[in-house]
């Protein structure tokens, strides 16, 4: 049964996945020690597909469809697929607090996609959000840290081409997907097609795939495979049957913030003005682009 507004048990739920969802770029970092970066991600997309095909048998939801649809659902997996092996491969380059900035320029992604291909106007105001997003980019860029070189710029690069592939995918599933299969189908198709897709990846691009994990590289591996792809999406698909989800997706904008207050913690990543400046304009772009009339 549906609730009209966001009450504290789906509050909790909200934020504590926006907390694992900011924590998981500081795990790649630990996983990148010890694991190449897109083998990693292949390895986390096939631990969290079994997962995702035993929970479908358990609820007796359909595996997979037929024709069109299968179709989509393939088309949606490459995509996805595509957009963590620059994720991941940009981390072991960049910050992760850079990193959960720039991907996080996904959502305007979406709306100018929205307003150039679905027919979704935006006005004056979400227009300001595109601009407000775009200052962040540009002050993220501004505030380098201390340590900043060439190999981070392409880290910041391949983390900018991830957020446009995963509003190239919103967008998709928005069109094609949405409303005509179960939510659990469109997460299923994204992990197991994106497995093939960044085999490939890792097979022409890194040589080596394990380098000497330890127990915390391991840990981390099983946390982004078994507690962030897997469990806090299905959290997410449920709080999304049973909350509005424009109210449920302003919590979103905390993901930022707490992957800068972990890579701060835990990484010990320098913060600089322009980082925070962007990331305050970033969250806030997201909040005026998506979130208002």
């Amino acid at each position: 049964m549906k609730n009209d507004h966001i009450d504290i048990r789906g509050f909790a739920a909200i934020l504590i996945i926006t907390i694992l969802w900011g924590s998981n770029y500081s795990a790649i970092k630990i996983t990148n020690e010890g694991f190449s970066p897109i083998f990693t991600s292949f390895i986390r997309s096939v631990i969290a597909s079994l997962l995702g095909i035993v929970y479908c048998l358990v609820i007796r939801q359909d595996l997979y469809h037929r024709g069109a649809l299968f179709f989509h659902g393939l088309v949606v997996g490459v995509l996805f697929g595509l957009e963590f092996a620059f994720l991941y491969l940009g981390m072991l380059f960049t910050d992760s607090a850079r990193a959960v900035i720039l991907i996080y320029l996904s959502p305007f992604v979406v709306a100018a996609g929205a307003h150039l291909f679905l027919g979704e106007r935006l006005s004056p105001l979400k227009w300001t959000g595109l601009v407000l997003a775009f200052g962040g980019l540009v002050a993220v860029f501004y505030g380098k840290p201390s340590h900043y070189n060439r190999l981070m710029l392409i880290g910041d690069i391949l983390e900018i081409i991830a957020a446009f592939v995963w509003g190239a995918t919103t967008l998709y599933i928005k069109k094609y997907c949405a409303g005509r299969m179960h939510p659990i189908n469109t997460f299923l198709y994204q992990l197991v097609f994106s497995v093939p897709v960044l085999f490939l990846c890792s097979c022409f691009i890194e040589t080596q795939w394990i380098k000497d994990p330890g127990t915390l590289q391991f840990a981390s591996l099983a946390f982004q495979s078994v507690i962030v792809a897997f469990i806090s999406y299905l959290v997410w698909f449920k709080l999304i049957h049973d909350y509005p989800v424009a109210r449920l997706s302003v919590f979103t904008f905390l993901t930022p913030v707490f992957g800068v207050l972990f890579a701060v913690l835990f990484q010990h990543e320098q913060v600089t003005a322009g980082l925070l400046a962007g990331l305050f304009m970033v969250c806030g772009g997201i909040y005026v682009t998506n979130y208002t009339q």
